[in-house]
C-alpha cells in the first residue's frame, strides 16, 4: 500500500487515544498508545500506509465516547484487510450492544461457526481499528477479560463505561 494516511493522537480518560485514517476518512488501526509505530504494526507491512500527522475527522466521535454516547462510535467508517471469516467476525462485533458483552463462542456462532472459537478470538487478536469495531466487548465463557491488545485495565474500563452508559440509557 503506497497512499498516505493520518496518524493523529489524543488524550482520554484511558489514556492517550491514536488513530490511523485514510483518505476517505476510513479508520485503518487504532489503539491507546502515544506510539505511532505500535499503531502501524497491527497491520501487515503490505497494508501499511505513508503516515503523517495530521487531524482525523473520527476524534469527534472518540470524545462524544468518552462523554457517554457510546453509539458515537458506530457510525466511523473502517478499513480492514482479513480473510472472509475475519471480514464476518468484525462485522459481528459491531453489531454487540453496547454493556451487553458476548463470549468468543458467541461470536464464533454469529459468525457462521460455532465450533470456530479460534477462529473468533484470532479475528478479535487481529482488529485494527479497536475501539470502533469494538473486541473488548468480547469475553471468556467464565466472564473473564482475557486478551486485549490494549490491555486489560482498558478494557475493563470500555466495559465499565459503556454498562453505566446502559444502565442509564
Amino acid at each position: 500500500m503506497t497512499a498516505t494516511a493520518l496518524l493523529h493522537t489524543i488524550d482520554t480518560p484511558d489514556g492517550p487515544f491514536t488513530i490511523l485514517e485514510d483518505d476517505e476518512g476510513r479508520v485503518l488501526s487504532s489503539g491507546w498508545t502515544e506510539s505511532d509505530e505500535a499503531v502501524l504494526a497491527r497491520l501487515a507491512p503490505r497494508n501499511r500506509p505513508n503516515a503523517v500527522a495530521g487531524r482525523s475527522a473520527n476524534t469527534r466521535a472518540v470524545e462524544a465516547f468518552y462523554s457517554g454516547d457510546v453509539y458515537a462510535i458506530d457510525d466511523v467508517p473502517v478499513r480492514q484487510f482479513g480473510t472472509p471469516l475475519q471480514t464476518v467476525s468484525w462485522a459481528e462485533l459491531r453489531r454487540i450492544a453496547p454493556g451487553s458483552p458476548i463470549t468468543y463462542t458467541e461470536l464464533a456462532a454469529r459468525s457462521g461457526n460455532a465450533r470456530a472459537v479460534r477462529a473468533a478470538a484470532s479475528a478479535c487478536a487481529r482488529n485494527a481499528p479497536a475501539l470502533f469495531v469494538p473486541c473488548h466487548r468480547v469475553i471468556n465463557t467464565a466472564g473473564g477479560l482475557a486478551g486485549f491488545a490494549w490491555g486489560i485495565p482498558v478494557k475493563r474500563s470500555l466495559l465499565a463505561r459503556e454498562a453505566a452508559a446502559a444502565n442509564n440509557g
